[in-house]
């Protein structure tokens, strides 16, 4: 029996990274929602956009599915779990992230088109690796006037900067990473033009989903 995963994003563009993850896995069933609004509420204050949030998982509950992928750092930064009470598997994207760069004791580069998500996300990282007693070495780059490109439909401009980027920090750090699911397609596109590895959420992300939904 097929597995409804419910796919919040901030942003449209966001769907076609999950679609081409789970292309070839017969078992899941995904259900996208779109919510861009919350981006723009951001700088507002996290108590409302938290209400917001747990809003807005508990429709996604009551439309039948069977389990929850949360595809934006903001969203997963502004959850509070313990005011939920959902009877299904909430997912965040950026476990499976965690998991990997902290596998990884050297140091690395982490990098980041929009400065809203870094503290969220390096937040969440440094909690991650405390519960997991991991230790990390991580600098924080973000590529500046580049996370508009993408909200713009500037697709190509933004892969573009991502990938320039990725150039010019290749030559001084060996481990690399990107924290957007929107700058997988640019570090796909690095790596098969580089031969380096780039390590993004979608990585690992099917069999971690797999694991959490069965």
């Amino acid at each position: 029996m097929r597995k409804k995963l419910g796919c919040l994003h901030a942003h449209h563009s966001n769907i076609e990274y999950i679609e081409q993850a789970f292309q070839n896995m017969e078992k899941i069933e995904l259900v996208h929602f779109v919510d861009p609004g919350l981006i723009q509420q951001v700088s507002k204050g996290a108590e409302e956009l938290a209400f917001k949030v747990k809003e807005q998982l508990e429709w996604m509950e009551s439309c039948n599915i069977d389990a929850i992928l949360i595809t934006c750092t903001n969203y997963i930064a502004l959850l509070e779990e313990e005011q939920l009470e959902l009877s299904i598997p909430i997912i965040k994207i950026d476990e499976p992230y965690f998991e990997t760069i902290c596998e990884e004791n050297k140091p690395q580069t982490i990098l980041f088109t929009n400065p809203e998500t870094v503290e969220g996300t390096m937040n969440r990282l440094q909690q991650y690796a405390l519960s997991h007693e991991k230790s990390i070495n991580a600098e924080v780059k973000v590529i500046d006037n580049t996370f508009e490109l993408i909200m713009q439909g500037k697709k190509d401009a933004y892969n573009n900067a991502i990938i320039q980027t990725l150039h010019d920090v290749a030559g001084e750090q060996q481990h690399i990473s990107v924290a957007q699911l929107s700058m997988v397609e640019a570090a796909r596109q690095f790596e098969i033009e580089s031969d380096v590895t780039i390590i993004h959420p979608l990585k690992s992300l099917v069999k971690f989903v797999m694991r959490s939904i069965e």
